[in-house]
Order: structure tokens, then sequence, then C-alpha cells
């Protein structure tokens, strides 16, 4: 199914299901939120969050956006649903949004608007096997559940408060990980649940061999992230 949306590049990674709060004080998303704002009260107030591969938006003359050499994005993002309002006096936007679906943009819509638009590819979300989603759903719920004690230095009560359905899971621990922008991409390009939590095994284990090893470290950990003398 295709679509035409407006982009919105930012320097971080939207997965469904995820709230994304944004602070809206540029003058062309003042607008963009301003024509979605306007849309029949029966169509969704969606806009497609891209990640910023590399370069940074250049305004136009007249407030446009010049994409080219400038602005490299990742080819697949997700839409954001408005879900909450508030306008300031002065023009500008505090926003709620939930992350709903996965894209692939197929090519920059040049027009009238002052910010990107973009006809993109929205992508389903298949499972894949399912006995296997539902192996790796377990182990990576270990897993992360490790981590965070680990992340909080204690043991947290978060049994409960973890999703274990295959999908959500997976999402939640793409967005949750103290992971790099490129992990996290790699992960919301994913082909299917399995493939996603395959690559979250990995990482975990990763991460959660990392930060025991700091911990067995005798010197505090403040130490070790003071800058060394010049001397």
């Amino acid at each position: 199914m295709t679509a035409r949306l407006p982009l919105f590049p930012l320097g971080t990674v939207l997965f469904p299901g995820l709230v994304l709060p944004l602070h809206i004080f540029e003058p062309r998303y003042r607008t963009l939120v301003r024509d979605l704002m306007n849309l029949p009260a029966d169509q969704s107030r969606e806009f497609g969050v891209v990640a910023i591969k590399g370069g940074w938006e250049v305004p136009a003359n007249a407030g446009g956006l010049t994409a080219g050499g400038s602005l490299t994005l990742y080819e697949v993002g997700c839409t954001a649903e408005i879900r909450q309002v508030t306008e300031h006096p002065d023009g500008r936007f505090d926003l709620v949004t939930v992350g709903r679906r996965r894209f692939r943009t197929r090519e920059l819509v040049d027009g009238s608007a002052p910010y990107l638009v973009g006809d993109v590819d929205l992508l389903g979300e298949p499972t894949g096997d399912e006995l296997l989603a539902e192996r790796l759903a377990t182990t990576v719920l270990d897993l992360f559940q490790k981590y965070l004690t680990l992340m909080r230095q204690q043991r947290p009560e978060v049994g409960e408060q973890l999703p274990d359905r295959p999908g959500v899971l997976s999402y939640l621990v793409a967005a949750s990980a103290a992971l790099s922008l490129e992990d996290r991409q790699r992960l919301l390009a994913s082909d299917d649940t399995v493939r996603r939590l395959r690559a979250e095994r990995t990482l975990l284990r990763r991460e959660v061999t990392l930060l025991s090893r700091l911990r067995a470290v005798p010197a505090p950990l403040g130490e070790l992230t003071s800058p060394a003398s010049p001397n």
C-alpha cells in the first residue's frame, strides 16, 4: 500500500506503539502541524518520522527545505499519529505522538509545502515462524530484564510490566535499550519479528556482558568516566 506523507527528519528512530513527545518551533513544522490539524475529523493526523543518516536540513529562501546533498535520510521510517496538541501563544506546539506504521520512502516529492513530503510504501508487520518468535521472545525478555537490572544497579520489579507478545516486545526493547542510532535503525528495518528478536538477542548479550564487566571493576564508575590528567 502506498501513501503520500509529510516527513519530519529527526536524529532518532521511532517505533510502532511507542510515544514520542515533540516540541515544534521551526516555522516549516508549525505549518506541518497546522496542515494536519486542518484535515477533516475522520482523517488520521499522521506524518512520517525518518532518522537522519547524514547532513542537516537547509532552509530555502522562503522557509522551504533543500534536501539534496545536505540531508541524507534512512529509507525506513515510522508514521507518528498526533494524539494531543498544545498550541502556545507564539505559535509553537507541544505534541504527543504515537508511532503507528512502518514505511519505506520511495521518493521525495517536489511541491509547495515548506517541509519534506514523500511517496512511501506502508510496510506490514510479519512475524515469521510463530513458534520461533515465541521462543526468541522468552530469551529476549530474560536478557532485557538482566540488562535493566544491571543498568539500574538493583533488582527492579519489572517482570509484569514488560509485554510478552513477540512483536510488541521487539519494539519496546529496540526503543528502550541504550543502542546506537544505526542499531535502532536496523531493528526498525528488520523484515519480520523473528529477525528483529534474533538481532536483539545478540545486542542484549553484548550489552549484558559489557555491563557485567563494568560492575566487576573495583574502581567507582565515576572514576572511569573522569577525563585523564594532561600531566
